[in-house]
């Protein structure tokens, strides 16, 4: 199925200088930002510079060097934030959403990290 992307959401016109942002890194192919409505103490997205819309858009047409940028930004920002367990950190939750079933909000792939505090449970079961 085509995916179609919207030149006009949000993140497309940060990536454009459009919109400003808090830049905690950027690379080649990828962007990482703090939220401006923050989830948790850390709360950054990652972005891939190219036009998709989803995580399994991303998979299926990126090339593999942004697939590879993408996914050693995002260990990066782990690192960077202080949760990676690795790194002696408590951990952390990596959360993307897709269409209006998965909660997403803007129609660029992204990746939220979210740290700092315990953070429950992902979905309640009721």
């Amino acid at each position: 199925m085509a995916h179609s992307y919207d030149q006009t959401n949000i993140f497309a016109r940060i990536l454009r200088g459009e919109i400003p942002n808090k830049t905690l890194i950027e690379t080649e192919h990828t962007l990482a930002f703090h939220d401006i409505n923050p989830q948790a103490p850390q709360h950054v997205l990652v972005i891939p510079k190219g036009p998709y819309v989803t995580f399994d858009h991303f998979c299926a047409e990126a090339s593999d060097a942004e697939i590879v940028d993408f996914h050693r930004t995002a260990a990066s920002v782990c690192a960077m934030l202080g949760v990676s367990l690795g790194d002696g950190g408590a951990g952390y939750r990596g959360i993307t959403n897709a269409g209006g079933h998965g909660g997403q909000e803007v129609p660029h792939y992204h990746l939220h990290i979210l740290g700092g505090a315990p953070l429950g449970r992902m979905l309640s079961r009721d």
